[in-house]
């Protein structure tokens, strides 16, 4: 079938697709930004629901679509609020799994065609993680499709019992601003030196101060380096519910550590590293490890989730909760310059190889062409 368009050569309306991202998670709502751009350019109506400060830091309505506020919490009025933009959609695409859940519920018996993406995995333990199946189930049996950011998310909605499951291409979305080249007002060494890392190995790691984000893992890992001289600096970018108990190992242990906050220049701090470190418990598309293969950064990986297939042989891989295997990847790496021109060489032919954005909004847009029936001229 040929994919849907405003410029309707056999008398249809434009597509009217809605998009509902809860937006916590960096990766969704890069896709959906992205996604959004490459609808609007070709003739599809998109509104956006998502937190206002989802907003403020994607600018969807700049990408040309609507934005309508809807607060994160499955209370009546977040419920209500999708009920109200969803009323005349041909199309409803959710974004992760919370999301999906209150889509589900703002549908209730509608026949609209229901799209999910799955960027994550979320983690929770006793009755929680009980709650969190249950939602799954519910969220993969009501969508018409279910696409996954990896193999491994395609196949547990699958076995959750989704009608149609595929991998989804997902595109590493390029910077809304032009690139900087070079570095000729001399940011990095101001970077270096604001971050007390002039003289000595940098190591950037980039997550939520959450327990699954293997924080812990890291901090035992500095251990295993404190005999280098130089001693590397690590520094972490996020903010969580962890970062007091974070700050004060770091300051009881006098670990060679930085917590440095949210952070809006995270391709400059890339740029100015030696080494990515991901040591997360789980991870879809990590947008770090994008980032670091897109910018030629070595990076070193916890081998868990979605990291395998991303990165393919382009990243040093390690098992998860190992400090000792983190360490000894980080100092070995340090150590030879030129495993670390190979790992650059490879991060460069391993992102060449992902879908574009251009891919990304064609798949999408065949699947909502699968699921939607011709519309009369309104």
């Amino acid at each position: 079938m040929t994919p849907v368009s405003s410029h309707s050569p056999h008398g249809q309306s434009p597509l009217r697709t809605v998009q509902v991202l809860g937006g916590g998670n960096a990766a969704a709502g890069a896709h959906v930004r992205s996604l959004a751009a490459g609808l609007v350019a070709r003739g599809v109506r998109v509104t956006v629901c998502a937190p206002t400060e989802a907003e403020h830091t994607y600018d969807f309505t700049g990408a040309g679509a609507d934005h309508v506020h809807v607060p994160r919490s499955s209370d009546p009025g977040s419920v209500s609020a999708l009920r109200a933009a969803c009323a005349d959609a041909d199309l409803v695409h959710a974004h992760g799994l919370h999301a999906s859940f209150r889509t589900v519920l703002a549908l209730g018996g509608r026949r609209t065609p229901l799209t999910v993406t799955w960027h994550d995995r979320p983690h929770a333990d006793g009755a929680r993680a009980h709650v969190l199946r249950l939602m799954e189930r519910r969220v993969v049996r009501a969508a018409t499709v279910v696409l996954g950011t990896t193999s491994a998310l395609v196949e547990r909605a699958r076995r959750t019992g989704a009608r149609d499951a595929r991998l989804a291409a997902v595109a590493f979305p390029g910077p809304r601003t032009a690139p900087k080249t070079g570095d000729p007002d001399g940011s990095r060494p101001k970077l270096l030196a604001e971050l007390g890392a002039v003289g000595r190995p940098l190591l950037i790691a980039v997550g939520a101060l959450e327990r699954n984000r293997g924080h812990h893992t890291l901090l035992d890992a500095t251990h295993g380096w404190r005999r280098l001289d130089p001693q590397p600096l690590v520094v972490v970018a996020g903010e969580g519910p962890l970062r007091g108990e974070l700050q004060r190992r770091i300051t009881d242990e006098d670990l060679p550590v930085r917590l440095v906050g949210r952070r809006d220049d995270i391709t400059e701090l890339l740029e100015a590293a030696d080494l990515a470190l991901l040591p997360s418990r789980w991870e879809g598309r990590s947008v770090l490890a994008q980032q670091a293969l897109h910018a030629r950064v070595p990076l070193v990986a916890a081998d868990t989730g979605g990291v395998p297939e991303l990165v393919g042989d382009a990243a040093e891989l390690v098992p998860y909760r190992n400090a000792r295997a983190l360490a000894d990847a980080v100092v070995r790496l340090l150590g030879d310059p030129g495993r670390r021109d190979e790992l650059r060489a490879k991060g460069a032919r391993q992102a060449a190889g992902w879908p574009t954005e251009d891919e990304a909004v064609a798949q999408v847009l065949s699947v909502y062409d699968e699921l939607t029936q011709p519309r009369p001229l309104t």
